[in-house]
């Protein structure tokens, strides 16, 4: 080991850089996505440049549970963050 180059430190902020930058995005695009499904396989889809979206299906009571426990994830992380930069850990 160099002792220049602290290797656990290394791995842990690796860690944490892909779980922030990379995963927190990917869960709210994943929340987004549960709060608004795909129209079916076939059918076109609607939408303001086509015409009336009040026919596009719309998420069920699971997928707006899980997409709020995911926004709530989010949010969580979001604000444990904010309280670990003004607590100076």
């Amino acid at each position: 080991m160099n002792s220049w180059i602290d290797l656990d430190a290394l791995w842990r902020i690796l860690v944490v850089g892909l779980l922030t930058g990379a995963g927190l995005p990917a869960l709210f695009a994943l929340a987004l996505r549960l709060l608004n499904p795909p129209a079916p396989a076939g059918e076109p889809a609607t939408g303001p440049a086509t015409g009336p979206a009040t026919d596009r299906p719309t998420a069920g009571p699971v997928g707006y549970a899980l997409a709020g426990l995911l926004l709530a994830v989010v949010l969580a992380s979001i604000g444990w963050g904010i309280s670990v930069i003004v607590n100076h850990r």
